[in-house]
């Protein structure tokens, strides 16, 4: 009679699974927990204890850890000496092994989980016993997802052994990826365990990624290209997981990564004394401003750039009311974030069948900088990752900052070069935005030379009607020529933030002197590739 080893933390189905067992003519052991589920389901199973003769002990710590349970299923069905020493000690082979592990996971996402509940939910005993099974795939099935009960049992029904034996080497793998992301998932939260909380350090050696998948995505980028969503499992979902979803189509990729644009856009400004909004596309802003309503915001934001923020992604710090919603219905938009929305807000939005509502999920709320993954970011790259810690929000600018030039910046301008330099973050490099009584009103991105920036943020302020006279200008990196000052300076461009340390600096401030420019170094880059 084969013997099946069952210790299951997820139950659901393990009775009719065990029930197919025993019908097949199988022998179930089984622990603790499981054990009384099946006994009482009336199924007759033995526990471990008979099996090895050793009591469970540590409150259920050490049940499985022992000989007799490990030679069952380690033993090479094909090698004779393996089955002889198996005779000569009493042990019975083991051919069939379904555990799935302790919640480590779920028990760590819920918030302020104290650090001795956590090691109590580190599985001992079941990843070693799966990874034992896994090994010897070739003779034992190894199972730890229910959703193969079923698969196994057809299997065990069937005369395909090519066939059986593909899908233990498959069972095998599931096996291997399932305990890699758990240790994984143990990792990531111990190292935040050592460091206190704080932002997670790059790994000196290996780098382990807990991702558990949120959903798959109808496709990526393009149609052409399959995708899926994954969070962090090492802590409670953070950042986009952690959104709820209000209305509208599912979020596809390219709207994933709008809606992390957004998040860096707004972080600068959540818990600030003015709503502020950010208008997105491609990622990147072409809208953003501070203002003493979410829907002030959203309307100084929007007059940087209508045309492009057709198809946007809009975030806003400041909960939707009715009138910001009626703003806001009368462009077509993908997405809107915002802290929350009133009733009235959502009856509006709702007409719009496809528009996706996000919020903060329960026990979530939007903090500066709170989207981040735990103080890394990760970027995949062809063949490989790069990791980094991730930027803090920009609020470097105040009235201690450096003024290399002549002249300091007058009170007004001060304002604006602050709000400028917290905008400027979340637009690609190289990165220019002018800005006026907080809001941006022309936004030069992406450009391979910071001049043409420079030159493309006036343009597109102009073809808006905005007038750049009088406008401050930030800069995400040093001007390594002078050229850039002199493009704004035509244009009328009165103050300027950028971080400095080009070795034209003094080129670049003489530059700026003569054309009575008041210019800031912050000492700070924010190139975002």
């Amino acid at each position: 009679m084969p013997i099946a080893l069952a210790s299951v933390s997820d139950k659901r189905g393990i009775e009719e699974f065990c029930r197919g067992l025993i019908a097949r003519g199988w022998s179930i052991v089984s622990t603790g927990g499981t054990r009384r589920t099946l006994r009482a389901a009336g199924l007759e199973v033995r526990g471990v204890s008979d099996l090895t003769g050793q009591p469970e002990m540590l409150e259920g710590r050490v049940k499985t850890l022992h000989p007799t349970v490990h030679a069952g299923i380690l033993a090479r069905r094909e090698v004779p000496d393996d089955l002889d020493q198996l005779t000569a000690h009493g042990i019975a082979p083991i051919d069939l092994v379904v555990v799935n592990l302790y919640p480590f996971r779920e028990t760590v996402a819920r918030e302020g989980v104290p650090l001795m509940e956590a090691l109590e939910q580190i599985d001992i005993g079941g990843p070693t016993l799966l990874r034992a099974a896994a090994k010897n795939h070739p003779s034992v099935w190894p199972i730890c997802d229910p959703a193969d009960y079923e698969r196994v049992l057809a299997a065990l029904d069937s005369d395909e052994r090519t066939a059986a034996k593909k899908l233990r080497r498959e069972l095998a793998s599931t096996v291997y990826r399932h305990t890699a992301s758990y240790d994984a998932a143990i990792t990531a939260y111990l190292s935040q365990t050592e460091s206190d909380g704080g932002p997670r350090r790059i790994p000196g050696h290996e780098a382990l990624a807990a991702l558990v998948r949120v959903q798959p995505l109808r496709y990526g980028e393009n149609p052409d290209q399959d995708a899926a969503f994954f969070r962090d499992g090492s802590g409670p979902p953070r950042g986009i997981p952690a959104l709820a979803q209000l209305h509208g189509k599912e979020l596809s990729f390219n709207n994933i990564l709008d809606v992390d644009g957004a998040l860096t856009a707004i972080a600068p400004f959540v818990g600030g004394n003015q709503a502020a909004c950010a208008i997105l596309k491609h990622s990147t802003p072409c809208g953003l401003a501070v203002g003493g309503s979410a829907e002030e915001a959203y309307r100084k934001a929007l007059a940087c750039d209508p045309v492009s923020a057709f198809g946007s992604v809009i975030a806003l710090t400041e909960p939707v009311t009715e009138a910001t919603a009626e703003a806001l219905s009368g462009n077509f938009v993908e997405c809107i974030l915002a802290p929350d929305y009133s009733d009235d807000a959502l009856l509006v939005l709702r007409q719009k069948r496809n528009l996706r509502i996000l919020k903060p999920g329960a026990d979530t709320r939007l903090e500066a900088g709170g989207h981040l993954w735990d103080g890394v970011e990760i970027r995949g790259v062809r063949g490989g990752v790069l990791v980094q810690a991730a930027p803090r929000p920009a609020r470097d600018v105040d009235r201690e900052a450096r003024v290399p030039t002549a002249r300091a910046p007058a009170d007004a301008e001060w304002d604006d070069l602050a709000f400028a330099w917290s905008a400027i973050q979340s637009v690609k490099s190289n990165a220019i935005l002018l800005a006026r009584d907080g809001a941006s009103i022309g936004i030069g991105a992406g450009q391979m030379s910071r001049v043409d920036s420079v030159e493309l943020s006036i343009r597109k302020a102009r073809a808006q009607g905005l007038e750049v006279a009088g406008a401050v200008l930030a800069s995400d990196a040093f001007f390594p020529f002078r050229d850039g000052i002199d493009a704004a300076a035509a244009a009328g461009v009165t103050g300027i933030v950028q971080p400095g340390g080009s070795r034209r600096d003094d080129e670049v401030v003489e530059a700026a002197n003569e054309h009575d420019i008041a210019m800031v170094f912050t000492g700070r880059r924010l190139f975002r590739h």
